[in-house]
């Protein structure tokens, strides 16, 4: 490619969706250097820095050449039948086609045959030049604004001077937001490229505030994040900026001996607020702690993008940090004008507490039957009284096998009571805090800590890596609450599709895989899933195989992502066992199988028995007889199957999955020679029969932990 430059490209525009920054920022940058790359003006190991701030998008590109080179095509015409005649003179076909392609008929004899006999064709070779930088960025430029991800497009007109293209000397452009400046740098020098209306020049703006000078001059492309720094007040870098924001929150709440409310989110957010951070520590009334901490914590953090301090126990303090986008000499009226801010908010919290709690969450349950869940599914007070009627079942199976007094009574009271903070005006105002609202509230009327406790966790667990129920009350009422989502959304077809799910059945799903798996409850699925179909009027889809096998789903993505391999959980999972609490055990089982000398031996074998089992009509599921064991082998093989069977049941009864599994090792050779000196098909009926037999119980003993024939490679 030549010499080479550094490319720099930026867009000065207004202020950006801050939740959408880094993306729009990553996007423009990556979109441009791959079109760059595409056209032969960038080497693919080319470094590419992305710049974002609120009020520009930009990219650095190392080695970007001011023409890319030459390239050889090669174009494929036409058989040389068709285009030559028999004496080798042009056809009028192969004339047309070199014409369209801007050549006379001395091109002819350029051309190059390929092929052998009647298989010949012509080809063209021509030398492709390369593009030339200014249209190369061009191309790139435009692509990286066609595919920008953005939120919505907003319509504005800018003034050119040029042509009546909206109205006289206006023009209409769509984009994210307005531009006003667009900087195009090879090196030192300005590409002569346009953009939304603008004609790329070498001049930016800085901070609108603390910028030494209003407009900048970029001496080159290199010196692009540095002149933003010292002349504009700007950083420049997304990651710089959020690097600098975390290291002044640690530093000024280290100060306070506090530290701040960890959310990349909210810190993310506000990088993109902020184009030079400032940390300022603020205060509160001690009064308003008696709201719940949860309540403050997210009033602060959506409606100020304020960032909590708690103290060493992890509760919330009076002291709070903002991140201010300009750095006073006095910063007072800066931190006085934010704690005058926050002060009604955070007396609101307090009003809407204190009123909720005039009244008893048992005294709203009746008006929940005024609230609409689903056009098809009724209003949220039928759904109460389905939830409690699984709840009441679940919490009598759990606490039976648990060993325990039944659940069903404080699962049913749970139940009965965790919808009702969605009437409440703390949840009108913040929808996040429904369950948490509901256990404060259930404190404040007497309930239970474990009534409360599972008020607050039915909803758990919300997303990927939330905590589980605390108490077993909370888990049953968790798993009723999810498992009625699934049975009555799938029992009138709204199952998801694609990357469609609207209500994220499959976030529920995972709910209940995670409860039953990790908290290892000794229900059956089958069970669970009627359960909630139970609960249901007579006329309800009974789609019960469909969420069963929906659940399935999301049980092998779940174990994929503990780190089991496909083959690992499909033995485990080919089983379609009722109960999950094993399943971490089974799989720990399966692993040490497969590490043994004897397991991929075994596991062939298996799948062979099952082949077989499959195909034969003798398969009558009747007991082996030993007089009919006629060979040696097939002996060996059942004097062997009588040694090791009982020992690996005895291990599987007492749970020792992996003892049960590595019994099976001594089975290896004689189901070797069983099947070298055997037919299984012989033919004698009584005999071919009691060789099936022999094989079902092989097949049996060998796939109580997992089947076995999924690890076979």
């Amino acid at each position: 490619m030549g010499t080479t430059k550094n490319l720099l490209v930026e867009l000065l525009v207004e202020e950006l969706p801050p939740k959408a920054l880094n993306k729009l920022g990553e996007a423009f940058a990556d979109v441009l250097a791959r079109s760059l790359q595409a056209q032969g003006l960038v080497a693919p190991d080319a470094t590419v820095t992305p710049f974002a701030t609120p009020r520009r998008l930009a990219v650095h590109v190392s080695g970007v050449a001011a023409r890319a080179a030459d390239r050889a095509q090669q174009t494929k015409l036409m058989p040389v039948a068709v285009g030559l005649d028999a004496q080798g003179a042009p056809t009028a076909a192969l004339l047309k086609k070199l014409a369209a392609l801007g050549l006379g008929a001395d091109a002819v004899a350029a051309l190059e045959r390929q092929g052998e006999g009647s298989a010949q064709t012509l080809f063209l070779d021509t030398v492709v030049p390369g593009v030339a930088l200014a249209e190369g960025v061009q191309k790139a430029l435009d692509e990286a604004i066609a595919r920008l991800p953005i939120p919505k497009v907003m319509q504005y007109q800018l003034e050119t001077g040029d042509g009546p293209d909206f109205q006289p000397g206006w023009t209409s452009v769509n984009f994210v937001r307005p531009a006003h400046g667009l900087v195009a740098l090879h090196g030192s020098e300005v590409v002569p490229v346009r953009a939304l209306g603008l004609a790329a020049g070498r001049t930016t703006q800085g901070h609108r505030f603390e910028a030494a000078k209003p407009v900048i001059e970029l001496r080159d492309a290199d010196h692009y994040a540095q002149q933003l720094l010292d002349e504009g007040a700007v950083i420049a870098g997304f990651a710089v900026r959020r690097a600098e924001i975390a290291r002044q929150l640690a530093e000024v709440a280290a100060g306070l001996a506090l530290k701040p409310i960890e959310d990349e989110a909210l810190l993310d957010e506000v990088t993109a607020l902020v184009e030079r951070p400032k940390v300022l520590a603020c205060r509160f009334e001690r009064e308003f702690l008696a709201v719940p901490q949860e309540c403050l914590i997210l009033t602060m953090k959506a409606n100020q993008k304020y960032f909590p301090l708690l103290d060493t126990s992890g509760r919330l303090t009076e002291h709070f940090l903002i991140v201010s986008n300009i750095a006073p000499a006095d910063p007072s009226r800066v931190i006085g004008g934010n704690e005058r801010v926050v002060r009604p908010r955070l007396a609101d919290a307090k009003f809407f507490f204190d009123q909720d709690r005039k009244r008893t969450l048992e005294s709203r349950v009746p008006q929940l039957a005024q609230v609409v869940y689903h056009g098809k599914l009724g209003t949220q007070g039928q759904r109460v009284e389905r939830v409690r009627a699984i709840a009441r079942r679940i919490g009598e199976q759990l606490g039976e096998r648990l060993g325990g007094a039944s659940l069903a009574e404080p699962a049913d009271r749970a139940a009965m009571l965790a919808k009702a903070d969605l009437l409440t005006g703390m949840v009108g105002e913040f929808p996040e805090l429904q369950g948490i609202m509901g256990g404060y509230y259930a404190r404040h009327d007497g309930e239970s800590e474990a009534i409360a406790f599972a008020i607050e966790d039915h909803y758990r667990p919300r997303f990927a890596g939330d905590a589980l129920p605390r108490g077993e009350v909370g888990l049953v009422v968790a798993l009723a609450d999810k498992l009625e989502t699934l049975a009555g959304l799938f029992g009138i077809g709204q199952r998801p599709s694609g990357d469609k799910d609207p209500f994220a059945l499959r976030r529920h799903a995972l709910g209940v895989t995670r409860m039953l798996v990790e908290r290892q409850l000794p229900l059956a699925l089958p069970a669970l899933v009627s359960a909630a179909f139970h609960a249901f009027p007579a006329g309800h889809g009974q789609a019960h195989a469909e969420v069963l096998h929906f659940l399935f789903e999301r049980l092998v993505g779940y174990l994929r992502e503990l780190g089991y391999s496909a083959h690992e959980v499909d033995a485990v999972v080919a089983l379609r066992p009722d109960h999950w609490a094993s399943l971490p055990q089974r799989l720990a089982a399966v692993r040490a199988f497969a590490a043994l000398p004897e397991a991929q031996a075994l596991a062939a074998a298996n799948k062979r028995v099952g082949n077989i089992l499959k195909k034969s009509e003798a398969a009558a599921h009747l007991p082996m007889d030993p007089a009919l064991l006629r060979e040696p082998a097939e002996q060996a093989l059942a004097a062997a199957l009588a040694e090791v069977g009982p020992r690996a049941d005895a291990a599987f009864e007492r749970g020792d999955f992996t003892a049960s599994l590595t019994q099976l090792a001594a089975l290896r050779a004689p189901v070797d020679a069983f099947f070298d000196q055997v037919m299984v098909n012989a033919e004698d009926p009584a005999l071919r029969a009691n060789r099936i037999a022999l094989l079902e119980a092989l097949h049996a003993a060998m796939n109580r932990v997992a089947d076995l024939s999924r690890l076979a490679a």
